[in-house]
């Protein structure tokens, strides 16, 4: 028989191994504060203001891509609460002394991502009405996935899971 504890345990091993790596980079007062800034835009201040900046620059023609950015702001949101309060999995700065938390929490659990599902959901969208768009939000949404165990506030298994809900979510919906 095969034991699973053995691969589940190396992965938990690798997953706070290297929350601990990246998270030492925050020590650096400037790491530190470019990404706690990067964490913030990630709240939805970049969002919604390339949204609004859509609306501006296309008037009504950017209506759809708003609209679709918003409902997928809207499922996605219930969508990781949901995985949220079944994983109840904590912080990786309240089980590890190592890991040190240097960003704002919107809730005490880790699992998934929400920044990182968001920022890889939005940036699909805008994408797909905005092709040129690629080059501004691609950085951007990656940045946030890395400050989130930069900042001590998730591990990599929490970023890589929210940034595939994320693609799920909005490639899914561009189906309809």
């Amino acid at each position: 028989m095969y034991d699973l504890r053995s691969p589940l345990q190396r992965i938990n091993r690798w997953d706070m191994e290297l929350c601990v790596f990246c998270n030492r980079q925050s020590r650096s007062f400037t790491v530190r504060n470019l990404f706690r800034a990067i964490s913030r835009l990630g709240d939805g201040v970049f969002w919604y203001t390339l949204m609004a900046a859509l609306l501006l620059q296309y008037q009504a023609a950017a209506l759809p891509a708003v609209l679709h950015m918003l409902t997928i702001a809207a499922l996605g949101t219930l969508l990781y609460k949901f995985i949220k309060g079944k994983t109840l999995r904590p912080r990786p700065f309240n089980v590890y002394p190592a890991i040190v938390c240097m960003g704002k929490t919107l809730d005490q659990f880790s699992f998934p991502s929400g920044h990182t599902m968001h920022a890889v959901a939005f940036s699909i969208i805008a994408v797909s009405y905005y092709p040129g768009l690629l080059w501004v939000v691609a950085p951007f949404a990656l940045l946030v996935a890395l400050s989130r165990p930069i900042l001590g506030l998730h591990y990599p298994s929490d970023v890589l899971a929210g940034a595939a809900l994320g693609a799920l979510l909005a490639l899914t919906s561009l189906q309809f």
